[in-house]
């Protein structure tokens, strides 16, 4: 994967140079992502007491800033904090990503963005480890240089001493980026 982004960062550093009109833009991004998960405590039957079946499990925020090329492809370098509440783990992702616009048409397009970088834990729990994610969305065109993001992501972050040394979730997010 590391070799995958350095051939794409250095195809699209050559192009610059070649290239006579402007390449792109800087942006900066954010965005809040939330997780839903099955209640452990859940049971069939008439006794409603337990709680609904799903129920929030995590809560995801990010920014970043990075560059788009010819609104087509964008790098950017992320940070953020991650909160899993069901299994008591916090963690502080930093990772860079690459985002392709499938489709455009007039100020939104649909794209899709795979993400690799390190994660922190706070805590002794558990050691520093891998994150991973890929996702789909919306960026929706809005007033002046500010669009809006709408957003479904798969994140697997790589955690030594947990089930299977990986914690794996699906998220739905909203955020924003500003050109």
């Amino acid at each position: 994967m590391k070799k995958i982004l350095l051939t794409v960062i250095t195809v699209f550093i050559f192009q610059n140079a070649i290239s006579q009109e402007k390449l792109g833009r800087p942006f900066f991004t954010g965005d809040i992502n939330f997780t839903l998960g099955i209640n452990e405590d859940y049971q069939i039957g008439p006794d409603d007491d337990n709680g609904p079946l799903i129920v929030p499990s995590a809560l995801f925020f990010r920014f970043g800033f990075g560059y788009e090329f010819k609104q087509r492809i964008a790098i950017a370098f992320n940070s953020g904090y991650d909160l899993h509440w069901n299994y008591d783990i916090k963690a502080f992702p930093t990772y860079g990503s690459l985002k392709y616009n499938i489709t455009e048409q007039d100020d939104s397009a649909h794209f899709v963005e795979v993400r690799y970088g390190k994660m922190w834990t706070p805590s002794s729990n558990y050691p520093d480890g891998n994150y991973y994610g890929i996702g789909l969305g919306i960026q929706a065109g809005g007033e002046d240089r500010l669009n809006t993001t709408f957003r479904i992501d798969f994140h697997r972050k790589g955690i030594v001493g947990f089930k299977n040394n990986k914690l794996d979730s699906v998220s739905i997010g909203i955020g924003f980026s500003f050109f």
